[in-house]
């Protein structure tokens, strides 16, 4: 049997990530949907048996009518590929959510909130669906007939604490490794051994997902497993390291930003490192900058001065350094003691 694997499509998302630039979030809605039509086109092509969503395939509090329309008509082009959706946080099988108001082709199956068990001819495949946006997890303690290959599909989070309110289906590996497959969803960056398997999105949603995304394919002949890693997303965001300690004006930063030779179709992420000789302002340098594919840019430069020096100097500027650094020894944060810092810096730029 061939298999598609595939989870987090997450249709009609805001993408706010991506907020910075005009337009950008209604142009990677289009990709989006292009990504699953050639998910769709590749299964139509290699005769794939069965395709396994696993949970998030939309946003339940966004997606629209039409989307809903997209998604069924592509499935009715494989209409001998049986399909099998396991509903997640984002788009649980709730009374008015789509899933339990649409009608759906003949070949899509949407599991629900209790483990089914649907029997084919030499496979059986269980499933579990969320019914709301958390879900406490599910009952694996049922003995399988090993005669046949067992498959699992759901939206789960691997080896989570089971304490909690906002628990999101916690399944432990255990638990699974008495199925020949388990097809998850949730994580959104690939994470798969030979057969417990997060295929993460298909693609990218922001800085916090660096690296290819795509769907996974798989062969089962024998109770053997092969497994392949398909990526599809033709853009990556990019966190891209920026030494900053021989730039001397906030000008020149300005035109070092905009000279910088980067691939045109990937999102970055600018940290700005080193020493610092002038106060950083990111509000401004956003502004500024003309750069589409710069979507973010973070302040991780430190300040130039030798504090333990200054403060020991006799002075007004001595004392002044003295009193904050005594107080940033108090703060807990990270985010706090940089707000001091910067205090520091503006405040020795005017006493030079």
């Amino acid at each position: 049997m061939k298999f598609v694997h595939m989870a987090d499509m997450h249709f009609d998302s805001p993408f706010t990530s991506l907020s910075r630039i005009e337009g950008l979030s209604d142009t990677r809605r289009l990709e989006q949907r292009k990504v699953f039509k050639n998910i769709i086109e590749y299964i139509n092509e290699n005769n794939i048996d069965y395709l396994f969503i696993s949970g998030d395939l939309y946003e339940n509090e966004y997606v629209r009518y039409s989307t809903i329309e997209y998604i069924n008509n592509l499935f009715k082009t494989i209409p001998n590929t049986k399909i099998f959706i396991a509903p997640g946080n984002h788009d649980p099988f709730l009374i008015n959510s789509y899933y339990a108001k649409y009608e759906w082709n003949d070949n899509v199956y949407i599991f629900k909130n209790k483990l089914e068990m649907i029997n084919l001819e030499n496979i059986n495949i269980y499933g579990y669906g969320f019914s709301r946006y958390y879900s406490d997890g599910i009952d694996l303690n049922i003995p399988l007939d090993n005669e046949k290959i067992n498959i699992l599909i759901t939206h789960g989070d691997l080896n989570a604490s089971k304490k909690g309110d906002e628990l999101y289906d916690p399944v432990d590996n255990k638990d699974l490794l008495k199925f020949d497959y388990v097809a998850l969803g949730h994580i959104h960056k690939p994470k798969y051994d030979d057969k417990i398997v997060y295929p993460g999105s298909p693609i990218s949603f922001g800085f916090d997902e660096l690296g290819k995304h795509g769907i996974i394919t798989g062969e089962i002949n024998n109770k053997k497993i092969k497994t392949e890693f398909i990526p599809l997303d033709n853009r990556e965001f990019i966190k891209l390291n920026f030494d900053i300690s021989e730039i001397n004006s906030q000008e020149e930063l300005i035109e070092k930003i905009n000279e910088l030779k980067i691939n045109k179709n990937n999102f970055y992420e600018l940290i700005f490192i080193g020493k610092r000789n002038f106060e950083i302002n990111l509000y401004n340098i956003n502004k500024l900058i003309e750069n589409n594919n710069i979507l973010k840019i973070k302040d991780f430069s430190k300040i130039k001065y030798d504090l333990e020096k200054i403060k020991n100097e006799n002075n007004l500027k001595g004392f002044f350094v003295k009193n904050i650094l005594d107080k940033i020894n108090t703060l807990e944060t990270e985010e706090e003691k940089e707000k001091y810092l910067k205090a520091i810096e503006i405040g020795l730029e005017a006493l030079n």
